[in-house]
């Protein structure tokens, strides 16, 4: 069993992964959403919207998510957040499962205008 708070003053983090050995997949958190545009070329990420509202950008499309949403973001589409409610929190999983340095490899940044933001 493995049992971890969310950091309240921390952006993000995790709370497992195959990185310590306490779960196959990732799975983390944010306190609000990064504006960070980038491209994942073999993971999945499913956010999990637990509080509060934000609008995310995926390719050319902007998507408002709000608490009870699930969002899925598939490998090859660029992707950032654009703004948030203050009370926002979300969960990610991201499949499948890869080391950190496997993770670094396959995250590509892209340009604001590939997002047409």
């Amino acid at each position: 069993m493995h049992h971890k708070h969310a950091n309240p003053s921390a952006a993000k983090g995790w709370y497992a992964g195959p990185w310590d050995g306490s779960a196959p997949i990732p799975i983390g958190y944010a306190n609000a959403g990064i504006d960070d545009p980038h491209v994942h070329t073999r993971m999945t990420e499913v956010y999990l919207i637990a509080c509060g509202t934000a609008d995310v950008r995926i390719e050319h499309e902007t998507i408002k998510v709000e608490a009870g949403d699930m969002l899925v973001v598939e490998p090859g589409e660029p992707h950032t957040f654009l703004s948030n409610s203050p009370d926002y929190f979300h969960f990610v999983v991201q499949t499948p499962g890869l080391s950190q340095d496997e993770i670094r490899a396959e995250r590509c940044a892209v340009p604001r205008s590939r997002l047409d933001v």
